[in-house]
């Protein structure tokens, strides 16, 4: 019987000497970039751990050759590559070459994700418009919960390690749809369901409600979470911030004037990203503050519209490395309420990852606290231009996209061992 296990021990330790790996590639020659990130989440999640290629085929994805996980690929359309043992060497040593911008970071764990909507939509049940992030975690089939008000001032973000934010408005403006749509219903149903909420909670306003919220999601960040925003949530955030204590909304928003002179009133200093901004005051303007460069982005047409990611050294700057991996570095423009940020209005410690050809910024980040932030400009990456009303993007139909990959790179960072920037 010893002899037996012994032989079966030397079996299986020729096995893994001569053992295979399974390469996700995330050049071209992947069929769905988005259900990649998919596998490798899921693969975490099962207590693996992946290794993220940074700059080697797109930012590619490999691990011991398993045929579960082959399996998996099959069944979720993703592309794959069996490859030697000896083959995998020669990969690590050319990507560990000090001549090659390229590094391996090893991904350990899922991350745990909150997405901040409400978790039945009961302000606004025929909400006309829909959530990119959500789109790429659904399609990519990445688990994540829905928190809200409720949760997130009731301490619940301790709980996660990502939070997503996406088309709210943090100063209780209620996205300053007055002008347009104050006579819908799924806006009326908005304004009545934050306003009983907020009092509910103790709270005379919505803003003072908002403002609560940002204060706990800023703190959840210094502890070390992880925020990522897209669209208004990014510039409604900070202006929120710098704000504190200011009255900025006007009476059709809060039942009162708002306070002489906001802008000379505000603090910077509070912010996370955003700096020597003025407010927009008119109740009429689809607009909150100059941080928003649209008006410039209007101006360029469609087919021209585009933004370019930067190169960083994967060895030294890890961090915007894996936040920018994509087989495309010119990602096409896309509109939204915030489409991207005047460079004048950004603080010099945050970091730019991807700019427009007017100069504008698109993708932001940087450390807070003991966590990070990412800003990114836009509402949907696969929709020029998402109107109110218009049904969402159907991602099967946009499986390599670029613009889409941003967001998950993003849920993925978490993962990683190698979080902070080296100084």
């Amino acid at each position: 019987m010893k002899n037996i296990l012994v032989f079966c021990f030397m079996m299986l330790f020729a096995q893994w000497l001569h053992a295979s790996y399974l390469l996700i590639p995330m050049d071209e020659k992947q069929k769905d970039h988005l259900k990649a990130y998919g596998i490798a989440y899921w693969i975490l999640d099962e207590g693996a751990t992946v290794d993220w290629l940074l700059n080697y085929r797109g930012g590619s994805f490999a691990i011991p050759n398993v045929k579960r996980i082959a399996d998996e690929c099959l069944i979720r359309g993703v592309s794959y590559e069996i490859i030697a043992d000896a083959q995998y060497t020669l990969i690590l040593t050319t990507i560990a070459s000090p001549e090659q911008n390229m590094d391996l970071v090893k991904l350990e764990k899922s991350p745990k994700i909150a997405v901040y909507t409400p978790s039945e939509k009961p302000r606004h049940p025929d909400l006309p418009w829909d959530d990119a992030v959500t789109l790429a975690l659904e399609y990519a089939e990445i688990p994540f919960d829905k928190v809200y008000d409720e949760e997130v001032l009731g301490d619940m973000l301790a709980q996660y390690d990502w939070l997503h934010l996406h088309h709210e408005d943090f100063t209780g403006q209620y996205g300053k749809f007055y002008r347009a749509y104050r006579s819908r219903p799924w806006y009326q149903s908005q304004v009545k369901y934050e306003e009983e909420k907020s009092k509910s909670m103790g709270y005379q306003k919505v803003s003072q409600m908002k403002l609560a919220v940002v204060h706990k999601i800023r703190d959840y960040v210094i502890g070390g979470g992880f925020m990522f925003a897209m669209c208004s949530a990014t510039d409604t955030y900070d202006i929120a911030l710098a704000a504190e204590g200011i009255d900025i909304c006007d009476r059709m928003f809060d039942g009162d004037s708002p306070d002489k002179g906001a802008t000379s009133k505000l603090d910077y200093s509070k912010t996370f990203a955003f700096k020597d901004f003025t407010l927009s005051m008119n109740p009429m303007e689809y607009e909150y503050s100059s941080i928003d460069a649209s008006k410039v982005r209007q101006k360029v047409a469609e087919n021209l519209d585009a933004f370019t990611l930067f190169d960083f050294s994967a060895k030294w700057d890890p961090v915007p490395t894996m936040l920018t991996q994509n087989h495309k570095k010119v990602i096409k423009g896309f509109m939204g309420q915030t489409t991207s940020f005047y460079k004048s209005q950004i603080k010099p410690n945050v970091l730019i990852m991807g700019e427009s050809p007017t100069g504008d910024a698109r993708y932001i980040h940087s450390e807070f606290g003991m966590g990070f932030f990412t800003f990114y400009g836009g509402h949907d990456p696969e929709d020029y231009k998402h109107y109110v009303g218009e049904p969402e993007t159907d991602l099967s139909l946009h499986p390599n996209s670029p613009g889409y990959r941003l967001i998950l790179n993003n849920v993925l960072f978490p993962a990683s061992k190698k979080r902070k920037q080296k100084t």
